[in-house]
């Protein structure tokens, strides 16, 4: 009894040492490199203004809503200068002599300048134009007969309209906003795979620090065990294969700390990769507490999937767009007729002012056909593909949407199979945790064999990475809820609304 206490008490001062080395190890990493903890939604805040992929996103965000604006300027009245400063012509033309009755060749030069302004305005529901323009021209001929003229127009208003044609004005008015919707969606769709990768990322990490720090304590443990088994193999009370095994376990405990040392900061460098942040920390992670169970019902999941997610907008972009093209090749398969008309006042002088004075009306109508005699059915036949390739689209929509709820509601089952599954995983860590500190000091005492102890040392090892498994599981398919939602079960707000109030945008 004396001995063993002996050596007890000088087990437990060599532990003490080897702790007081990591822990001054410790001090000097400290000094050397500054430490900071991250939990979970830290780092999805970081990712989310940080990385890579968000940035990413929310360049495609700004294509999108610029396309918009550009559309929402074709909507509104244009105003254009149109001119020609100088135009210069000296060449031999033909000219009939009435005089003698024939045709002659001429010398003619002639100088010419003009200048316009032109207000359009499109009209989507006829899908025509109005506009308004004035112009100012001026021509100088040389030769014979050198003289100068002013051409004006003061004011013309006009109109002109495909009277069966397609109206491609009416479909960008239905198409335009839903794009711009899908790219909102879209956006919020990014950030919260944002999120998903985050959590991939985050919990790699994780499991490679708890590996690590369990290494830590099994060296500690094996060192401990080891030493423990020498002094009873003196006094006979353990075999020298059970010595040498206990020894084994300490190399192998050796070797694992060094490989969980290099696993480590693999997982670190992608972490501060992923999120774009400074090398000049030496991070670590606080895991994400468990949070209150979650009812999350299937049937409204559906719902604000149907209402938000990119997918199904960009299903009814499809099948408009494949409406519009057989519209399109529907009305190019019959005839076009065009009408244009415009009134307005035109006058020509010899000086400027004189132009703008007593300007005479100019009417001008115009009626154009386009009347298909003979094409070898080209355009039937491109109706009937676009036709046809809208009932394809349309079949292929209802196979996608169908593939879309079945992930659904596949996710939230995961979703709420993971919300049971962890707090027996954290119960199981809490209880073999025990075990194995227990198994640890009967075997220290020699009430148990170091077969026993190295299978209840794996069950802890195992319900760690279980537990971790559980909590990363969990947190990926919450976050893959509201992406493919985009709603917050928890808070109950739709993203899309919170999206639209923060940048003061309207829905229409």
């Amino acid at each position: 009894m004396i001995l063993l206490y002996n050596t007890s008490k000088y087990f437990k001062l060599k532990i003490i040492i080897l702790i007081f080395s990591f822990f001054m190890f410790g001090i000097v990493e400290l000094l050397a490199r500054q430490r900071k903890e991250l939990d979970m939604f830290q780092c999805v805040k970081i990712a989310s203004d940080s990385s890579l992929q968000a940035f990413m996103a929310e360049n495609y965000y700004q294509s999108g809503y610029w396309e918009y604006q550009s559309y929402k300027a074709t909507r509104l009245p244009s105003l254009s200068l149109r001119l020609t400063p100088v135009q210069y012509n000296r060449n031999i033309t033909k000219r009939y002599d009435f005089q003698e009755n024939i045709d002659i060749y001429r010398t003619q030069q002639s100088l010419y300048s003009s200048g316009g302004l032109r207000l359009d305005q499109n009209v989507s529901l006829t899908g025509g134009s109005f506009f308004m323009d004035s112009e100012l021209g001026y021509i100088k001929n040389y030769g014979e007969n050198d003289n100068v003229q002013f051409s004006t127009v003061p004011i013309r208003i006009g109109y002109s309209q495909a009277l069966f044609g397609f109206n491609s004005f009416r479909w960008n008015k239905k198409i335009e906003p839903l794009k711009f919707e899908k790219a909102k969606s879209q956006f919020l769709y990014r950030q919260q795979e944002v999120a998903e990768n985050t959590v991939q990322h985050f919990f790699n990490f994780a499991l490679a620090q708890k590996e690590h720090e369990l290494a830590i304590e099994n060296l500690l443990s094996a060192d401990t065990l080891y030493n423990v088994g020498i002094e009873r193999q003196k006094i006979s009370a353990i075999s020298n294969a059970d010595v040498l095994t206990l020894k084994m376990d300490m190399i192998n405990a050796q070797n694992t700390l060094k490989n969980t040392e290099l696993n480590l900061k693999d997982k670190q460098f992608a972490f501060i990769t992923f999120l774009n942040i400074g090398n000049d920390c030496d991070y670590s992670v606080r895991l994400p507490e468990i949070i209150t169970k979650i009812f999350i019902p299937i049937d409204d999941a559906l719902l604000y999937a149907k209402n938000n997610n990119p997918d199904y907008l960009s299903y009814r972009q499809e099948v408009l767009e494949a409406e519009r093209e057989v519209d399109k090749n529907k009305k190019r398969s019959v005839f076009d007729a065009n009408i244009s008309a415009s009134v307005g006042f035109n006058q020509a002088a010899e000086e400027i002012a004189t132009a703008y004075k007593n300007p005479l009306q100019q009417d001008i109508f115009t009626l154009t056909f386009s009347i298909p005699i003979l094409d070898w059915g080209i355009r039937k036949g491109q109706h009937n593909m676009s036709k046809s390739n809208l009932s394809l689209i349309n079949l292929s929509i209802q196979q996608k949407k169908r593939n879309l709820e079945q992930e659904i509601k596949s996710t939230i089952d995961n979703f709420n199979v993971q919300q049971e599954m962890i707090f027996s995983a954290q119960e199981v860590l809490s209880l073999s945790g025990k075990a194995y500190q227990i198994n640890k000091e009967r075997f220290i005492v020699g009430k148990l064999d170091i077969n026993s102890l190295t299978f209840s040392l794996n069950r802890y090892k195992e319900a760690q990475r279980n537990y971790l498994s559980s909590l990363k599981y969990y947190w990926l398919n919450y976050f893959k809820i509201k992406k493919l939602t985009l709603y917050d079960f928890e808070e109950q707000k739709d993203l899309s609304t919170q999206f639209d109030n923060k940048l003061n945008i309207s829905r229409r």
